[in-house]
């Protein structure tokens, strides 16, 4: 069975396009079914594939995956020679501190600046809380590239499942025109640069439903 990944509109959906990366990162055939959110049928359709109603899922000859670290853990293991997490015991497990930090934490820059990659324009005025994580996120990426980004431009030097998790981060923080440390915006860049978040960016500047 190929593997099919449904995703939501790749323009705002972010856990989407963290999925989205990891599957990329296997570098093996898949399917893409794309659902658009905020649509009249959008949650009748989801439960349709996923328990929770939420994109991202990944369907597979082991049944559904509805969780976007899940779906990430899965293709880790099933593709190990794709190395999706970093090589050495301590890099994965500073890795996935970092994306289980991503994954529970952040809640004011996700609330106040939600994904939208078309948008260019920064908010009137950025609250504290949302300040904070922006410093605790540049702090994390600094720390990151210093320990374990010798031999490369991304978190842990080659693209790993971290780049994915981080790359709706750094694409919010340019979106909304985040002025930020030399380091955090150099590793904006590479995540901008990445062939694979460009395919996604253009596939999202072709959408045609946007959402006010």
């Amino acid at each position: 069975m190929t593997l099919k990944l449904i995703i939501g509109n790749k323009n705002y959906s972010s856990w989407s396009l963290r999925a989205w990366l990891a599957i990329e990162l296997t570098g093996a055939p898949y399917d893409e079914e794309r659902i658009p959110l905020y649509q009249a049928d959008s949650r009748s359709r989801l439960l349709s594939l996923s328990p929770t109603g939420k994109v991202p899922v990944l369907q597979c000859e082991d049944g559904t995956l509805w969780d976007s670290l899940a779906i990430a853990e899965y293709l880790a293991e099933r593709f190990p020679e794709a190395h999706l997490w970093p090589l050495g015991q301590t890099a994965r497990a500073h890795a996935r501190s970092a994306c289980a930090e991503m994954h529970s934490g952040f809640v004011p820059l996700r609330s106040h600046m939600p994904m939208d990659l078309r948008r260019q324009e920064p908010l009137d005025e950025v609250p504290e809380e949302v300040q904070a994580d922006i410093r605790r996120i540049c702090a994390l990426w600094a720390d990151c590239r210093g320990r374990f980004g010798q031999d490369g431009p991304f978190l842990f030097g080659h693209a790993s499942i971290a780049d994915a998790f981080f790359a709706p981060v750094a694409a919010r923080l340019r979106s909304y025109a985040v002025a930020l440390p030399e380091d955090a915006e150099a590793y904006v860049e590479t995540i901008y640069r990445w062939p694979a978040f460009q395919r996604w960016y253009q596939a999202a500047m072709q959408e045609t439903e946007i959402i006010e």
